[in-house]
């Protein structure tokens, strides 16, 4: 299985159609969220020898609820029976969610990966605009492409996510020279292991069986996996660069939240654990793509931990927290990257440190950290602002056959 994806939709209809064209038994399947708002969501099935929707009901327009309840079973039901599936994902879905609920979410007593081959994540990218996506402020709402009330996120969340968890970038469209290659310098940084090839270069080989060694196939990275995964090229191109910031002291809650600005401006995307004065025990996991941020709980520290917590935890992360270990501190740090395009990343590194405790401030010890100013909640976005999602049923409603359509 093949998981497709892509802000253009007409971009991953090219990549279906060459898909189609190389193995015509593929089943394409694809849940279109175009009428949410209405309480409907649309079911496509396509293979060689038919095109079906079927629509569904939302009682309370749960989109996470009904794929949930629809996409998983009815990959499940196709296990076994074909032999290649592609799943087309909606402009609006991240893959990175949607591969963590074929991994973890039980149908029938499994999960759908323990029944299919996930082979990999291809992303399409339209060379003109897809720079200028991954760095906006607007809402999917503002851009007309959800109709959910509650869904505050914006196109750059969607646009970083989809390319940063893809295993094959496909370039559709066309761009001025310069466009093109700031484009491809972003995404060479953004995901350095995906093959990034334009859409006449696809072929069967590429498709169906070479995706790169290091592809993730649809495998989720840990919170204290290596941030530079993939080897990105640390050398700045076309004004774009990586800053890799690490430190070994807290940061002081409010001058980190008066500090979030820099990593907004100029910046494409930010990723990394970080650690509060006030929250000695907490792991933090920051976020942000374009003009949106997330700052969420992500688990605790070993430091300060029994050494049960050491067995729980993967070889990989006792591993790097032996070898970081600090007297003092334990395994708590500062790592983060910043991927910036119009920003100076030396800048951004003077505000994070300057955001630091002071060497007083460290000196005072925690028990004076914890009574710091804390402007953060356990999950916390910029702009500051409360949100609350709802999850609901589905039914099952009108059957209808477009056999013969156009594809």
């Amino acid at each position: 299985m093949l998981v497709l994806t892509g802000l253009t939709p007409g971009g991953v209809e090219q990549v279906i159609g060459l898909i189609r064209s190389t193995d015509p038994a593929v089943v394409v399947v694809h849940h279109d969220l175009r009428e949410v708002d209405r309480g409907l969501l649309h079911r496509r099935l396509r293979d060689a020898d038919s095109d079906t929707t079927t629509t569904l009901e939302l009682a309370h327009g749960c989109v996470s609820c009904t794929l949930r309840e629809d996409l998983l079973p009815t990959l499940r039901r196709l296990a076994g029976t074909v032999q290649r599936v592609v799943l087309h994902l909606d402009p609006v879905l991240e893959p990175e969610e949607v591969c963590w609920s074929l991994s973890h979410v039980l149908v029938d007593g499994q999960a759908v990966a323990d029944v299919v081959d996930l082979r990999g994540v291809i992303t399409t990218v339209h060379a003109s605009g897809w720079l200028d996506d991954a760095t906006s402020d607007e809402t999917l709402a503002e851009r007309g492409m959800t109709g959910l009330p509650d869904d505050e996120r914006t196109v750059a969340q969607v646009a970083v996510g989809q390319a940063e968890f893809a295993d094959l970038i496909v370039y559709t469209g066309s761009a001025e020279g310069w466009e093109m290659a700031r484009t491809d310098a972003v995404l060479a940084r953004l995901s350095p292991a995906a093959l990034r090839l334009r859409l006449a270069e696809l072929d069967e080989r590429v498709l169906l069986t070479e995706l790169p060694a290091e592809a993730r196939r649809g495998r989720p990275d840990d919170v204290h996996a290596p941030l530079l995964r993939g080897r990105p090229p640390l050398n700045p191109d076309c004004g774009v660069r990586l800053l890799l910031f690490s430190a070994r002291r807290p940061f002081h809650p409010e001058r980190l939240h008066d500090a979030i600005d820099v990593l907004l401006d100029g910046v494409v995307r930010t990723r990394g654990r970080i650690w509060l004065a006030t929250r000695p025990e907490a792991v933090l996991w920051l976020e942000s793509a374009g003009g949106g941020l997330q700052i969420g709980y992500a688990g605790e520290w070993l430091a300060g931990q029994d050494a049960r917590a050491w067995e729980r935890v993967a070889p990989e992360r006792r591993a790097m927290a032996s070898l970081g270990w600090d007297p003092r501190f334990g395994d708590r740090a500062q790592d983060l990257v910043v991927l910036s395009h119009d920003a100076d990343p030396d800048e951004i590194d003077v505000v994070l440190r300057e955001a630091l405790l002071t060497d007083a401030e460290l000196a005072a010890g925690e028990a004076a950290w914890s009574a710091l100013p804390d402007p953060f909640g356990w999950c916390h976005e910029d702009p500051c602002r409360d949100g609350t999602a709802e999850a609901d049923d589905l039914t099952v409603s009108v059957e209808q056959d477009n056999r013969g359509e156009d594809d």
